[in-house]
């Protein structure tokens, strides 16, 4: 239900007529924005934001943002086809109008303008306008450049003036900037992105020039966790997470799809009905902005939000923060004068469940018993009494900075990202040197313990036949592998490539269309010409011969195609957890270097391709952890299907190179030969690493034959996991290629 509140909506047009009256003569200066403003198109009618049916979390994670932005916006996570785009353009509709400074095209306030403003300085009296508030839409496929801004390249070669265009962020300034696919968007862009949401300023630093400019908006990101997860740091950049899923109750769907058949069918007369409700939200978001300022967080309020944190155990203290500006938020909205324990329950719900996950393969979610049991044992907890403070002030704790509603503190976002990322990131050590023993997996000190007697290799045990499921042991940290060579791939955190977004490393000629302008090494260019083309101005005569393009190199995510064995002879002394848990830390490595995972399998009598290439390495754990052990091994038919699956995903996505990792101890007992195999994988010319299962005093070497027919590397399993041998996996690569 929307809360009824009255709102004056005009309560700001006597000062607004007054201020343009009386800057008729410099408003008549301006005629061309004034006139773009008044004559700007009317917006195509969006679905109204209270017509939207069930979403109640949804709806609400919304609506405490739009009461007080620096929550930190609100992350929709979900399957397609589920209204979470539908939901934030409709949210642009009732958010109060905002009054801005004429001209400005960072819609600077005429009451407090921003002294920095790069259109400034805005010396009061200033003309003014009210406007709706914004709604920008950062697609997928957009750049630094659109994002943050950029010189404007028009005026420094015809004016030979460097000017700043603004991106993005500048345009989303007391609006509303919805990311769609949030999770396959450019990792830098993230950054940047949470970076300017949690500082509410963005600055720019390129290119020569040096901007700062405000940037607090409503942020809204949207996604779909099947094709793939964001990393836990950037989770918890969000302020609030929803998770939406289609309604099962019949009659409710069938009230969805009637509402959204009427609104397509008759767009204005659709909304035109709801006009009334529209108007009563947008009232009630603006008289709850209005309370924020006169809610009470009590100390005991405050002490129980700090516990229920505790209780789930949330790195970091953005969670209590943001819990705290929520459960205002929510009292305002309510409209109560004092925060509540309903408020920290509907607050904690919103805010905790995307920081509980410290690893990829974390379900994500909030325990409901939990957190009420959490709640219940916080009553008895009372805030202590602060000792007085030494002469001079104490030092600042995270509870005693009261941050005022509305307003961000850069100290805390920029502690707790730096505290993030040292809970999440393993550390690479240099090539070279160990991991630590605790890096090693479970199961390989039993081994050592009970090692097979002379001239008995593993014994398979008489159950191997039988299918079995075993649980993997606890992942380890590994080193890089990466690809041979300089790819032109997506942009990732794998192997080296030519990319959209790496540094420049040099200008070079252009050979077809330029991607990126080197501005500095064409005007360079151009510079010794200028008198013989008979330049008289301020601006540049250039030429096709001039341009010159900007060669940026970076790092590109690759295909880490998974080949298992999952035969019988991998229980022998319960190998196969310890395969998976090499496997999970595989997978958890391509998490963070952003590539694309696929898993096959072979036992019995063929091999499976049990998850196809994706994104999601959510997926390809759960398919391991259920991979069942047992029966031959088909060691070719495993080699071929890998071959199949290479060539197939090169047609899909032909940038995107290759890195086959073979788990087996290539004990081939069914089907063909793997020789014509192995030729074929190793013709493809993707890099491949084998890794031998193969364990107790007598081994057998037939791991590394394999290693040697494919041209590729050859790992022990426990070195894997102590991690030396992939150091000089990397070099044998790089050598080989």
């Amino acid at each position: 239900m929307v809360p009824s509140h009255k709102h004056d909506a005009h309560k700001h047009d006597a000062h607004k007529h007054s201020a343009q009256n009386k800057h008729d003569a410099q408003s008549e200066q301006e005629p061309d924005l004034a006139d773009a403003a008044l004559a700007a198109p009317r917006p195509v009618p969006q679905f109204p934001f209270s017509a939207i049916v069930g979403m109640d979390d949804l709806r609400l994670g919304l609506i405490l943002n739009a009461v007080n932005p620096a929550i930190g916006g609100v992350l929709i996570r979900g399957e397609k086809g589920t209204a979470k785009s539908t939901a934030v353009r409709a949210l642009a509709a009732v958010l109060p109008g905002v009054d801005v400074v004429l001209g400005c095209r960072f819609s600077c306030d005429p009451k407090s303008p921003d002294p920095d403003c790069p259109d400034g300085p805005h010396q009061p009296p200033v003309p003014w306008l009210h406007r709706p508030a914004e709604l920008r839409e950062l697609p997928v496929g957009a750049t630094e450049d659109r994002l943050v801004g950029s010189l404007d390249i028009e005026k420094a070669l015809t004016e030979g003036v460097k000017s700043y265009e603004p991106g993005l962020l500048a345009a989303a300034h007391r609006g509303v900037l919805y990311v769609d696919e949030v999770n396959l968007l450019h990792d830098h862009l993230v950054d940047l992105l949470l970076d300017a949401a949690a500082l509410g300023t963005s600055y720019v630093e390129r290119e020569g020039v040096s901007v700062r400019h405000a940037a607090r908006f409503l942020l809204v990101g949207t996604m779909n966790p099947e094709e793939g997860e964001l990393r836990p740091q950037l989770l918890d950049r969000f302020g609030l997470t929803v998770e939406v899923s289609a309604p099962r109750d019949p009659a409710l769907r069938a009230e969805v799809v009637r509402r959204r058949l009427g609104f397509d069918d008759a767009p204005a007369t659709f909304a035109a009905g709801y006009a009334d409700a529209e108007h009563a939200l947008a009232a009630a978001i603006a008289d709850a902005r209005d309370r924020l300022g006169q809610v009470l967080l009590t100390d005991a309020m405050l002490a129980r939000i700090a516990f229920v944190c505790a209780a789930f155990e949330v790195d970091g203290l953005r969670a209590d923060i943001v819990t705290a500006r929520a459960a205002v938020a929510h009292a305002a909205w309510a409209g109560r004068g004092e925060v509540t324990v309903d408020d920290v329950r509907v607050a904690a719900r919103l805010a905790l469940p995307h920081r509980r996950r410290r690893n990829p393969f974390d379900a994500p979610g909030l325990d409901e018993e939990q957190l009420e049991q959490a709640l219940a044992d916080s009553e008895a907890v009372g805030p202590e009494p602060e000792p007085d403070p030494p002469n001079g002030g104490g030092e600042d704790e995270p509870g005693d900075d009261e941050t005022a509603p509305g307003e961000t503190d850069p100290r805390h976002d920029a502690g707790d990202t730096a505290q993030d990322s040292a809970h999440f990131e393993p550390e690479h050590e240099a090539v070279g040197e160990s991991a630590p023993p605790e890096s090693a997996p479970a199961g390989y000190g039993e081994n050592e313990r009970e090692p097979a007697e002379p001239g008995e290799p593993d014994v398979v045990p008489a159950t191997a036949a039988a299918t079995q499921v075993s649980a993997p042991s606890a992942p380890f940290r590994t080193r890089r592998l990466e690809v041979p060579g300089v790819g032109a791939g997506a942009p990732g955190r794998r192997s080296k490539a030519i990319t959209d977004t790496g540094q420049v490393t040099r200008a070079i000629r252009p050979d077809g269309p330029i991607r990126h302008l080197h501005l500095s090494a064409t005007m360079f260019a151009a510079a010794p010409h200028q008198r013989a083309r008979g330049r008289s101005g301020a601006g540049l005569i250039l030429q096709r011969s001039d341009l010159r393009e900007g060669l940026r190199e970076g790092r590109e995510g690759n295909l880490v195609l998974f080949v298992v064995d999952a035969s019988g002879s991998m229980a022998a002394r319960s190998r196969m957890a310890t395969v998976k848990g090499a496997v999970l830390s595989l997978l958890l490595d391509a998490y963070q270097r952003r590539d694309k995972v696929g898993l096959i399998t072979f036992r019995g009598d063929s091999a499976t391709l049990a998850l196809p290439a994706t994104s999601s390495v959510e997926a390809a754990a759960a398919r391991l952890t259920e991979l069942p052990t047992g029966g031959r091994t088909p060691l070719a038919d495993g080699l071929l299907l890998a071959y199949q699956t290479l060539e197939r995903e090169r047609l899909r996505d032909p940038q995107r190179r290759p890195l086959v990792v073979i788990v087996t101890d290539a004990r081939h007992t069914r089907g063909a030969e793997p020789t014509a195999a192995a030729a074929l994988l190793a013709g493809t010319g993707a890099a491949c690493v084998v890794v031998d299962c193969e364990s107790g005093r007598i081994r057998l070497g037939l791991a590394g034959k394999l290693a040697r027919q494919l041209q590729a590397p050859c790992i022990s399993l426990e070195n894997l996991a102590v991690g030396d041998s992939l150091a000089d996996t990397v070099r044998a690569i790089k050598d080989a290629a």
